[in-house]
């Protein structure tokens, strides 16, 4: 059969996010009679190009991401290579990550309302239920584990779509990624399996996600410390509070699926995402009209008014850097620990 083949032309138009290994820009793709359609551009940061191991994670990421497609899941276009540098075109999310999200209630004084908390989770869980559960063409399970649930990896449209994205240390059946001889996620939000290097499969991000609810939940980090030792030994065995004792307004139902997706045994935890929406849907919906896409959407324009003006504000922000260890936001320049989101 004769193969289709045509050539991709990317605009770059501004810089989304920088650090660590990669960098991300809106771009505009450019097709026949003046075709045009906004994305994100993933590259590797130029210095890390020739490290092999990072490379085979870029790669690796955009395959396995490729087939995932979901309404809660960012989807991949393009994997493509200018020279010896890959890129990954994908879809342009015009919002906010959960990070953001969360740092502006904690400069605004405010919590995140309880119901807005329990249906972000709950899109998470969707898209986890669905990557999760994955078959290759064979029907086979690829067992996928996205090993790094966490804020920045959340994002929210603007529109009020909750997506996972970052699959780039996600492990599979067929891609296990060094596990349990390298350290992969962000070290503040990893299972207990995680820190101690054991294999982990999908109740390990269920953990993962459990603490993002319990920070939405309280509006504090649940395992912070001062190294990344530190952080293991809190992560494995320091005493978890109900939400309810640092937020009043956590109904016990709440409490306990927050609780339950934190247990340490994970023979005690949800064993499926599919059985935590559950709970978090009945919560959500079985005595009232619960929140939908729309709710968090005009709530989204009420704490960032510059997304329901439809503006597009950079979302660096330069005053701030993110310490590897904790995931703290520092101020540059100050010695002193900034805040926590």
């Amino acid at each position: 059969m004769e193969k289709l083949k045509d050539t991709y032309k990317f605009d770059l138009v501004r810089l989304i996010a920088a650090g660590g290994m990669g960098t991300v820009y809106e771009a505009i793709q450019h097709g026949a009679e003046g075709f045009e359609k906004r994305v994100a551009i993933k590259t590797i940061t130029e210095k890390f190009s020739d490290e092999h191991q990072l490379v085979e994670m870029f790669i690796g990421e955009a395959k396995l991401v490729a087939d995932l497609v979901h309404p809660n899941i960012v989807q991949i276009y393009q994997l493509g290579k200018v020279g010896k540098s890959y890129y990954i075109a994908m879809e342009f999310i015009n919002g906010r990550n959960l990070r953001q999200f969360m740092r502006r209630h904690s400069q605004l004084g405010r919590n995140v309302p309880v119901d807005l908390s329990t249906f972000i989770v709950s899109r998470v869980c969707r898209g986890l239920e669905y990557a999760h559960s994955k078959c290759d063409a064979d029907g086979q399970p690829l067992g996928i584990v996205h090993r790094d649930v966490s804020p920045k990896n959340i994002m929210l449209d603007s529109e009020g779509a909750v997506k996972l994205t970052d699959f780039g240390i996600a492990k599979a059946r067929h891609l296990l990624r060094l596990e349990g001889t390298v350290l992969m996620g962000t070290t503040r939000y990893m299972s207990p399996e995680q820190a101690r290097f054991e294999e982990t499969d999908a109740r390990s991000d269920l953990f993962s996600l459990g603490i993002v609810l319990h920070e939405l939940l309280t509006g504090r980090p649940l395992f912070w410390a001062k190294d990344q030792a530190a952080t293991f030994e809190a992560i494995i065995h320091k005493p978890i509070p109900r939400p309810s004792e640092l937020n009043p307004e956590v109904p016990e139902e709440v409490d306990r699926i927050t609780l339950k997706a934190l247990e340490r045994d994970r023979e005690r935890r949800y064993q499926t995402a599919g059985e935590m929406v559950y709970d978090l849907e009945y919560y959500m919906y079985h005595d009232r009209y619960g929140p939908t896409t729309m709710t968090l959407a005009k709530y989204l324009h009420e704490v960032f008014p510059e997304l329901a003006r439809c503006s597009l504000a950079p979302l660096l922000d330069t005053t701030w850097q993110v310490d590897p260890y904790t995931d703290t936001v520092v101020k540059r320049g100050s010695e002193q620990g900034g805040k926590s989101y």
